[in-house]
């Protein structure tokens, strides 16, 4: 009998003896291991074991009525991982059933659970092979995951670079293009503000283009420290910003940023032992003017509003009115006129 049992511990590590009555008489290494707090054998079968296939069985009697039948069933208290079997009789010993169980597609989360290693099964149960397969696909998941996290990582940070201007750290103009595009398709209002600076051509000039570039840094920090978060600040080039200002914004407001912007920029800019001095002028379009928004009218007029301040002596806003269009076709080249992007 012994050898028996040492034959089904090693065969059948989650195995079961039952005597005639239904108590538990011996059980196998890895049966015992999930239950570490009590011991197993001299308990009913029935008191550790809720039986949920077949649902007939009450006693030890109709145990023995589904000999060869597939079992269904769990721990009565503990774990509720589902367990699966099959019983036949114990040959050589009259009475006596023996029940072999595994956990069927519960394995990984039983192996979880119960910390159980390959020496839990049998040498041949094919499980083990699973689990390989399982942490396999597991690894390659994860592997997988990061590798899609970089890639994605890669994409953002390549479209942020793609719509960002180095030297500033602004949107650039392919940023601007889309938010204003976006924003003109909105149900919302916003305004358009194009700011072009001046006498910043005679800094590179006598300073260098080192300072030219602190002076575009200086320039575009307090740009944003003049806006809010929902607002949008761009270098659309080499002197020149867009800043378009989300909801509505009425003409008093906004003159009031456009005179605290060239306030600000009028001050000079220190650079090293020397000062930049420059300035800026600005023009201005509102979406609430127009019956119809389009994208490339309103950077146009923005665009011959702030021509409007060059002409008027530089360091001034002006919001753009149609009288100002006849003007610029007036003033423009013959040959500039298809395109009123005048300095």
């Amino acid at each position: 009998m012994e050898t028996c049992l040492k034959m089904l511990d090693v065969l059948c590590p989650m195995h079961l003896v039952l005597d005639p009555t239904g108590h538990i008489a011996h059980a196998g290494p890895t049966l015992a291991k999930l239950r570490p707090d009590e011991v197993l054998v001299g308990q009913r079968f029935l008191e550790v074991f809720e039986m949920r296939r077949p649902r007939s069985v009450r006693h030890a009697g109709d145990l023995r009525q589904h000999a060869g039948a597939r079992l269904r069933l769990r721990f009565r208290s503990g774990s509720q991982i589902g367990l699966k079997g099959v019983l036949m009789p114990a040959p050589g010993l009259p009475g006596s059933m023996v029940v072999n169980l595994s956990f069927g597609i519960s394995v990984v989360d039983a192996v979880r659970e119960f910390a159980l290693t390959g020496g839990d099964f049998a040498a041949t149960d094919l499980t083990i092979e699973m689990l390989y397969l399982v942490e396999a696909k597991s690894a390659a998941m994860e592997a997988s995951r990061k590798l899609n996290q970089k890639l994605e990582g890669a994409k953002i940070a390549a479209e942020e670079q793609a719509f960002t201007d180095t030297l500033t750290g602004l949107k650039n103009r392919r940023a601007m293009d889309h938010v204003l595009s976006r924003a003109a398709a909105g149900p919302g209002r916003f305004a358009l503000m194009h700011l072009d600076l001046d006498f910043f051509k005679a800094v590179n000039d006598s300073l260098g283009h080192a300072a030219g570039d602190h002076v575009l840094q200086e320039v575009a920090r307090i740009l944003v420290e003049e806006t809010r978060n929902e607002d949008t600040v761009a270098r659309v080039g080499g002197d020149e910003f867009t800043l378009l200002f989300a909801g509505k914004m009425n003409r008093r407001r906004l003159a009031d940023i456009s005179d605290r912007l060239i306030s600000r920029l009028e001050r000079p800019i220190p650079f090293g032992e020397d000062s930049c001095r420059i300035s800026a002028s600005i023009g201005i379009t509102m979406s609430e003017d127009y019956d119809t928004l389009d994208v490339a009218v309103l950077q146009e007029d923005a665009d011959i509003a702030l021509y409007a301040s060059k002409n008027r002596g530089r360091a001034c806003h002006t919001f753009y009115e149609l009288p100002l269009r006849s003007a610029a076709f007036a003033a423009a080249p013959e040959t500039s006129r298809g395109n009123v992007t005048l300095r």
